[in-house]
């Protein structure tokens, strides 16, 4: 993401950065705030269009859902590291928590009305957390020949 996109929307609308450092720290809230998050990861808009779409309604549906919902964005180098933790396989996406428990990612751009109806549901006191898929996605087998002598 251009250092102008994401500097706008840090000084813009007060979104933090996080990286492997500090994810712990905003995951925890503090009593104050509510403890459901939403983590901005955009990828390279260069080649995702799809990010400077998904940075104007980050703020939008931050403010939809004020005192429900914090956003932060994931830095650009720690992409990388948290993808695979926050179950991320497509860049631009939001990953939906409560407190630091996965609820749901929601990858690429979707309808206004779409959003607002899956976090809400997300938020919802009874929503089950996600459950991250243990092993590799694809096994590959190979029967054996055995050859007479």
């Amino acid at each position: 993401m251009p250092a102008s996109l994401r500097q706008m929307l840090h000084e813009r609308h007060h979104l933090p950065l996080v990286d492997e450092a500090n994810v712990e720290a905003f995951l925890a809230p503090t009593p104050a705030a509510p403890p459901h998050s939403a983590l901005f990861f955009a990828g390279d808009p260069r080649e995702r269009p799809e990010t400077r779409d998904l940075a104007v309604i980050l703020p939008q549906l931050l403010q939809a859902f004020a005192g429900r919902l914090r956003g932060a964005l994931v830095a650009a180098d720690a992409e990388p590291a948290l993808k695979e933790r926050f179950c991320v396989r497509v860049l631009p996406s939001l990953v939906i928590l409560r407190d630091a428990e996965i609820l749901g990612v929601l990858p690429k751009v979707y309808d206004w009305a779409d959003y607002v109806a899956r976090i809400e549901a997300m938020l919802h006191p009874d929503a089950p957390a996600l459950v991250a898929k243990s092993g590799p996605r694809t096994q590959i087998a190979f029967a054996s020949r055995e050859t007479a002598p």
